[in-house]
């Protein structure tokens, strides 16, 4: 998984001012800060806010209304499992208990060694190969308790 940026207001209003005059620029902006930081930092809300002459509470609701975007910045590596519905009626509903317990996370929370953040996903795709999961940007079908914990696994190897 790529690096993030550590947050600072300076690089922010940089990446605002590059998207700031797009048609419909609140999405482009807060797609580019969450390349950048890997979350939308509480503080960006307010800044996107002022240069789209919008309240907070408008780039509030933006923010929180896509799941994509995280509030806090993930771990080192990033599972995402699909809980749609060709996965859950593969068992995606036992697996997705299974992980939390193991992980001893909630959904968009992070492990506390900083290592794993575990997310939901609403279709990867895989529905032939259901439960599917995503581990940073691979994906993986076929999924049982015994192949995801080897997943989990490898999350504890560079």
């Amino acid at each position: 998984m790529p690096g993030y940026e550590r947050w600072s207001e300076e690089r922010a209003r940089e990446i605002i001012a590059q998207h700031a005059q797009q048609d419909g620029a609140a999405l482009p902006i807060l797609h580019a800060l969450h390349e950048a930081f890997g979350h939308i930092h509480r503080d960006a809300v307010a800044l996107v806010a002022s240069a789209l002459n919008l309240s907070r509470a408008e780039m509030h609701g933006i923010v929180t209304f896509y799941h994509d975007f995280r509030s806090a910045p993930p771990g080192e590596r990033v599972l995402k499992l699909c809980r749609a519905e060709a996965c859950q009626s593969m068992g995606a509903d036992a697996l997705a208990a299974h992980v939390r317990d193991k992980l001893r996370v909630a959904w968009g929370e992070t492990t506390a060694d900083r290592r794993l953040t575990l997310e939901l996903v609403f279709c990867l795709g895989l529905c032939a190969c259901a439960p599917a999961a995503m581990l940073d940007d691979q994906v993986f079908g076929r999924l049982d308790a015994k192949r995801l914990d080897a997943l989990i696994e490898r999350t504890s190897r560079p």
